[in-house]
């Protein structure tokens, strides 16, 4: 385990790694001195409760009061049911997703054997209008994804004008806020980010991942549906299962059967102590990770040695190392990588379109070319503190 990055510590900004709460951890120790599976109330009577009330506190993050939702292992399994209910509803009509959108939505309509088409993003990387709108007049699509957070920037889809679109060619919405849902809750973001955050309520399906800003062990995803009454399309008969409880279980609207009970224990314990408010502790946290990025984004803006990608919408930060082609900027971000972590400071490598970072960054780069750039993931609070001491190290790597 001695091999491992240090994930803890705020010198760690590479990948979307953020250590658990210390709650989240003791109430997991814990649950799992009794191992319980919240696939029915025969395996978790009390975890499953606890599964229902912290799954209602995330749906209530975006309005709901009525839903239908669960835990599952992950981001992943989260979306597969949200495409598979959509499928259901519209058989054999595509998904459409923004080219920056997760790779997972094209992998699962090729599983549920859905067409899937893929949108073109922006300059600065959230879907394009113009072309969503030009595929929507095919006919052929029954489910668009929004994407608010994507994984590799941070970008937050247009979601209001989406949602205008949806008025006009009735498809269902899917939003995969897996990365950036809790951002909802954070007072800092710019205007027309936090307008797409106030609208997520209008999407038919939410996916939002507590394991990554909520603070829990992997695996622990959610699944939430705006119309309870999909769950019809989850039914099915066990012999064995649910005989002695003529309650609701939660394995009647999962895909996945056996799922661990401690990640609903751990997720309500941490919730009971950081409820999920405006101006609370843990909103002041995700606050805390946009300044930060905020901050890097503008030290880099203002060195010669770095070309910037789009201002920070969440808490990722994006850059290329100025060079005379786009081979040797991507061989420097890889010298830069490489002599951060000898100084204990470990990013991110991203291969992106040259298109993000404006026409005079790369002359005579074809707009479909790509480069190597760096990327940090700036998700711990405590990053903000130690952002000095970031840019120390990372300018001492740029210049050796």
């Amino acid at each position: 385990m001695g091999d491992n990055y240090p994930y803890f510590h705020p010198l760690y900004a590479g990948q979307m790694l953020k250590p658990p709460h210390p709650v989240a951890r003791a109430a997991y120790a814990l649950a799992m001195f009794v191992n319980p599976n919240n696939h029915a109330l025969d395996g978790g009577r009390a975890s499953s409760a606890m599964e229902i009330e912290a799954v209602r506190e995330i749906a209530a993050m975006f309005g709901w009061q009525q839903h239908l939702g669960h835990l599952t292992s992950g981001g992943t399994f989260a979306n597969l049911e949200a495409l598979w209910v959509a499928g259901q509803l519209a058989p054999g009509k595509a998904v459409a997703a923004s080219a920056q959108a997760h790779y997972t939505h094209s992998r699962i309509s090729g599983v549920l054997k859905l067409p899937f088409i893929s949108v073109a993003a922006d300059a600065h990387g959230r879907m394009d209008m113009a072309a969503l709108e030009a595929a929507l007049a095919e006919g052929t699509i029954g489910t668009v994804v929004a994407t608010l957070g994507t994984t590799a920037l941070g970008a937050v889809d247009p979601l209001e004008k989406i949602l205008a679109l949806r008025e006009r060619y009735g498809f269902r919405l899917h939003v995969d806020a897996a990365y950036g849902g809790y951002f909802t809750l954070a007072s800092n973001l710019a205007p027309e980010a936090a307008r797409a955050f106030s609208l997520i309520g209008e999407a038919d399906s939410i996916v939002i991942d507590p394991h990554k800003h909520g603070l829990q062990p992997y695996g622990c995803g959610s699944i939430l549906f705006r119309d309870p009454t999909v769950g019809r399309f989850y039914k099915h008969d066990s012999p064995y299962t649910y005989f002695t409880s003529g309650e609701l279980h939660l394995g009647e609207i999962s895909l996945e059967c056996s799922r661990a009970g401690a990640s609903a224990v751990a997720l309500w314990a941490t919730q009971r102590l950081l409820p999920l408010i405006r101006g609370g502790d843990f909103a002041q946290g995700l606050e805390a990770s946009r300044r930060a990025a905020l901050d890097l984004h503008r030290r880099l803006s203002a060195d010669a040695r770095f070309v910037t990608g789009p201002r920070p919408e969440l808490d990722i930060v994006v850059w290329a190392v100025r060079a005379e082609s786009l081979e040797a900027a991507s061989q420097r971000a890889q010298q830069v990588f490489d002599r951060a972590a000898q100084q204990d400071l470990h990013l991110a490598l991203v291969q992106l379109p040259v298109a993000f970072f404006g026409p005079d960054a790369f002359p005579g780069a074809s707009a479909t070319d790509t480069v190597t750039c760096l990327r940090s993931v700036l998700m711990k609070p405590e990053h903000e503190a130690w952002l000095p001491a970031i840019w120390q190290r990372l300018d001492a790597a740029a210049n050796r």
